[in-house]
């Protein structure tokens, strides 16, 4: 048995760091948190001292026991958790649920996994830190309550199933504002001139004109005035520029230039840092801290004189804005800067690239420019053109690396030929565009992030799970819309002569950007009206703060946390028995056949369409709104369309055809057959021959492009890229493969690659009973019996499972079917309602961080 017992977080970094440990060592995990707060109850003694109550969960009680034993037998414990408030709360929860003696037990940190870091980290242990696992103890005590006592309000008021949090709601809330901002942005038209030049040797460059015209004749009588002009170079002056380097990677920054640069979410950089960061490639991804250790400083010096020369590096200390960022000691970067590539996952191998290059380059010199800027002037006129250009002298860390940027507006600057002053130049032509100022844009994931820090909202860990749940809370999705058609006017002033185009363009995109849906936009609206300070974003801020003082020890979680309970809790109460209920109902008028009244709010299945009201004598009708219809725009014209659905256009090959709205867009129905219709396709007004053309696409996109082992092979493309489907089997596509010229030799080895992946991820497959066992994501496994899907822990043994003990699994595990409800008498029901969301719960066992 070995001497020492080691616990980590997670089993891939178990794996690692036991590659670094001798044989006195067993390194064991303890797959995150052991123990939490109650899911079916607040867990926090609100009428006493604010003490949680923790519960190991039912999946985690075998581990738990599994580690006691280990623990019992060792000479001394190891808690060996990540450096941040939420690995100092994992190691704290080891020791109290194990029951550790504090002599025999030790904290070990360390920013990243590499053999010298983990026997440093060994030789110098520490005790755990109270002041941090109070800082984790207060973020989760807090947003426990605000979630356990705002949702209910929620329910009640808005729609039942809907949830509220701190952080996510105020998140939310950014996305609505911007929303907003858009819907009420009127844009307005302006002339841009553009020109481009040529000097005495030939060479073209482009010219601008530094004002805009508010009109087109305006803009016609300078084109005009240009027409018989004689151009030259009135001015030309050259500087010397630098450029920096930016800082090494924080989690925010990693983030959005993930989302910039190689197009991840910002969950799927946050899981391939993950990785990197447990097979020892990285340093910890979790930071806001842009400093890089006096040892990480030379060996990127090192590494940059040996591949670039000694005039590329430039040795450089940053400093970071956050004021939380004394907790980690490193901004993210590659453990071996030797280590400029890595042979790995695609996507990891992608990430690392980028933050090797990153921080490699955070360390060279700047690059040396040179910038130009000539002035154009007419003899007819005296407005000047301008024109500025760029040359690098030396490139510096531009060699390696050059930080991307979200403004989608931002035009490069190029090279300017040789020029000098008073040099005669010839016009080529001179445009004057019509352009149109651009409303605020959405938020994606990243830009989204970088607005939460620069208000001080959340921290490096909140990020990424709070952007996951209000998409998966329906709160808010990602835009799919390509954008629309737009006209505008180009006047071309070329050989003396102006000419009038009429051009078009496609504005109004939000393809990939953050949307709020409308109950998005309900929740939103109800929270600000009633619970404006917990929306307020200096509130939010303000509360992060705290959490930091804490973390250093200056401030008492228990009294922050009355502090806060003192105000919001009446608050919660009064809106609870006095507010209104919301729909976000607008009334848009009246049917002139019948004379009821139109109306659109949320309803019970999504946003709907209502004509008449519940005093009429004829129960209401209803109608969907499509995907791409909102409460807060839809108009009267619209709403009443959507009563012409479903439309019977005719038959097809004896078949009826119908178009209709679907949960994901307008469709048209042929048999048991639906197909999508095309952007821009209205279901309103497409005829029978627009439905069949799109049906015959279908069944030619449907048709097999080979046959294989007795089964078609069909190509399609969906949510995650293109596809090929084989007798039932989806299967991915990747970059390896063109997808449009898939030979028939790569068609076999994919599916031949598939049928072997199939077989491999069966662990048991007990035919008789119909009960297989599979392995799944992220190292999990599940039990599949006919529809019955039962996800294991990660603390099962998949492979050691009986027949017998994966039968008991399902028996207890598996959905029983819900006899019907009895109904309540009205009066009753609202009691116990009351009831329910007026009582308290009672004080629990007070188990708080409590220093042995």
């Amino acid at each position: 048995m070995a001497k020492n017992l080691v616990i980590v977080e997670s089993p891939a970094k178990a794996k690692t760091i036991e590659k670094f440990l001798g044989k006195d060592f067993k390194v064991e995990s303890s797959f995150g948190h052991i123990s939490d707060l109650p899911s079916k109850e607040l867990g926090v003694d609100v009428e006493g001292d604010f003490d949680p109550k923790y519960e190991v969960s039912s999946d985690k009680k075998a581990l738990v026991k599994k580690l006691k034993q280990l623990a019992k037998k060792a000479e001394m414990v190891w808690l060996a958790s990540d450096e941040d408030r939420e690995g100092e709360a994992i190691a704290w929860h080891l020791a109290e649920s194990l029951d550790l003696d504090k002599d025999k037990t030790k904290r070990i940190v360390f920013h990243e996994i590499t053999k010298a870091a983990i026997q440093k980290a060994v030789e110098n242990p520490r005790q755990i830190d109270y002041d941090l696992v109070d800082a984790q103890q207060a973020r989760r005590v807090l947003d426990r309550i605000v979630g356990y006592e705002l949702s209910p309000v929620l329910w009640r008021k808005v729609k039942g199933g809907l949830s509220a949090g701190r952080v996510q709601s105020v998140s939310v809330r950014l996305i609505v504002e911007r929303e907003r901002d858009i819907q009420n942005f009127t844009p307005e038209a302006s002339y841009r001139v553009d020109a481009e030049f040529s000097n005495a040797a030939g060479q073209s460059f482009k010219a601008k004109l530094p004002k805009t015209f508010s009109t087109k004749k305006e803009a016609l009588d300078f084109l005009e005035s240009n027409a018989s002009a004689d151009f030259k170079v009135a001015d030309l002056t050259k500087k010397p520029a630098k450029k920096s380097p930016a800082a090494p990677f924080t989690t925010s920054t990693l983030q959005q230039e993930a989302s910039r640069k190689l197009y991840f979410s910002v969950s799927k950089t946050m899981t391939m840092a993950q990785r990197l960061y447990e097979a020892g490639l990285i340093t910890y991804m979790r930071t806001d801290s842009v400093n890089l250790s006096d040892e990480a400083r030379k060996g990127a010096e090192k590494e940059i004189v040996a591949a670039y020369g000694k005039e590329y590096s430039k040795e450089r200390n940053f400093k970071g804005k956050s004021k939380g960022a004394q907790e980690a000691h490193e901004a993210i970067r590659p453990t071996d800067f030797k280590t400029h590539s890595v042979d790995i996952d695609y996507d990891q191998a992608r990430l690392y690239d980028l933050i090797w290059k990153r921080a490699i380059a955070s360390q060279m010199s700047e690059a040396q420019l040179e910038r130009t800027n000539v002035k154009i002037e007419a003899n007819t006129h005296n407005q000047t053109f301008t024109a500025n250009g760029e040359v690098i002298k030396f490139d510096g860390f531009l060699k390696v690396y050059l930080e991307g940027t979200d403004d989608e507006d931002l035009e490069q600057e190029g090279m300017l030929p040789a020029m000098k002053t008073n040099e005669t130049l010839l016009n080529k032509y001179i445009t004057a565009t019509e352009r149109y100022s651009r409303a605020p844009y959405r938020y994606t994931e990243a830009s989204l992030v970088k607005k939460l820090e620069e208000l001080g909202i959340g921290r490096p860990s909140t990020y990424a799970p709070t952007i996951s749940t209000i998409q998966n809370r329906n709160y808010v999705e990602k835009g799919a819309i390509d954008g629309v058609e737009r006209e505008y006017t180009q006047l071309v002033l070329e050989e003396g002569t102006v000419k009038d185009n009429m051009l078009s363009e496609k504005v109004g995109s939000d393809k990939g950007k953050l949307v709020p849906t409308d109950i998005g936009m309900i929740v939103t609206d109800f929270l600000v009206n009633h619970f404006e300070s917990i929306l307020d974003y200096n509130f939010t801020a303000k509360v992060e703060s705290q959490f930091d003082d804490i973390a250093e020890g200056k401030e008492d979680w228990k009294k922050m946390m009355k502090t806060f309970y003192k105000k919001f809790h009446p608050v919660v109460v009064d809106v609870q028995e006095n507010a209104d209920r919301e729909s976000g109902e607008r009334i848009l008028g009246k049917d002139p056949k019948t004379g009821k009244q139109v109306s659109v709010r949320l309803g019970k299945f999504g946003p709907m369409v209502q004509m008449g009201t519940v005093d009429d004598e004829e129960k209401p009708t209803f109608a969907s709104l499509s995907p791409d219809q909102q409460l807060g725009s839809i108009t009267y014209e619209e709403a009443m369309d959507l009563f012409k659905l479903p439309r019977t256009l005719g038959q097809y090959e004896d078949e009826d055809i119908e178009v209709n709205n679907g949960r994901f867009g307008p469709y048209v129905k042929y048999g048991k057959k639906f197909v999508s219709l095309a952007p821009g396709q209205d279901p309103i007004s497409i005829e029978l021959k627009d439905a069949i053309e799109l049906i015959k696409e279908k069944e030619i996109a449907d048709a097999p492009v080979y046959h294989y082992k007795d089964h078609g092979v069909t190509k399609g493309k969906g949510r995650f890229g293109p596809f090929i489907k084989w007798n039932g089997l989806f299967i991915n596509v990747n970059k390896k493969y063109d997808w449009d010229t898939l030979t028939n030799e790569e068609i076999e080895e994919l599916v031949d690659a598939k049928i072997q992946k199939e077989i491999d991820k069966v662990v048991h497959n007990w035919e008789e009973e119909g009960i297989r066992v599979e392995k799944a994501r992220w190292g999990r496994h599940n039990i599949l019996k006919g529809k019955v899907k039962i996800e294991l822990a990660k603390t099962v043994d998949a492979a050691a499972l009986t027949l017998e003990e994966v039968q008991d699994i399902i028996e207890k595990k598996a959905p029983k079917k819900k006899a019907a409800a009895k109904k309540k008498a009205p009066a009753k029901k609202k009691a116990a309602t009351k009831k329910t969301a007026t009582k308290k719960p009672a004080a629990k066992k007070k188990t708080t961080a409590k220093k042995k």
